[in-house]
């Protein structure tokens, strides 16, 4: 990103690419002028090269708008934390503060991060189990037998389930909550512990069986 400073040294436009026209002090440059300038020609018009800031994982956290400041030859970003996503379902207010309702006046509710992450779950053991579906169908028209392996793996799947949003509602705060999604690994890259929410019983012995 480059960043064009006023004579006070306050920033005035920050560009991720220049745009095909720039008017700097009653000259019109051209965009791909300026992207083949030197940087110390693009410094001698105003033109400094931008620093970015680390963001915060937008996962978890909402980022403040960001701010320039020129500092030595660079323009520096800064963005902070503004907030924490909800933790918790929150109910939803319009501008006035008033809850926000439904056609048939039921209080809407934005989902927090917590409801979210359970609802992910959910579709995951889902997925994970609707590879057998047709041994259930079959037991049910021909009655066939489900193989003890298929269902041992199925009730592992519910057990894994029934953990994992166990553990997202016992989340006190939003380190708790990180760390249930927090995968680390050794030095070699190799899986230390896999994330809780991650951790669901290998299908290795229910492969074969998995349409």
């Amino acid at each position: 990103m480059w960043a064009l400073v006023d004579d006070s040294n306050n920033v005035t436009n920050v560009y991720g690419t220049f745009p095909p026209k720039i008017t700097i002090n009653d000259r019109n440059y051209d965009g791909k002028e300026l992207k083949g300038m030197s940087e110390v020609e693009k410094n001698a018009i105003k033109i400094y090269e931008v620093t970015p800031a680390s963001r915060f994982d937008e996962n978890y956290y909402v980022n403040s708008n960001a701010s320039y400041a020129k500092v030595g030859d660079k323009v520096v970003e800064t963005i902070t934390k503004a907030a924490d996503k909800a933790l918790a379902d929150v109910n939803a207010v319009d501008e006035n503060g008033d809850p926000v309702l439904d056609e048939n006046g039921v209080q809407l509710v934005t989902l927090g991060l917590k409801s979210n992450a359970k609802n992910k779950a959910t579709t995951q053991a889902n997925g994970l189990l609707q590879g057998f579906d047709w041994l259930i169908q079959r037991k049910v028209t021909a009655e066939k037998a489900i193989p003890s392996v298929v269902l041992t793996y199925m009730a592992a799947i519910r057990t894994d389930h029934a953990s994992i949003v166990a553990a997202l509602d016992a989340a006190a705060d939003m380190a708790a909550f990180i760390a249930l999604h927090t995968t680390t690994y050794n030095e070699d890259g190799t899986v230390n512990v896999i994330a809780k929410t991650q951790s669901w019983t290998s299908d290795a012995s229910v492969k074969s069986y998995r349409r």
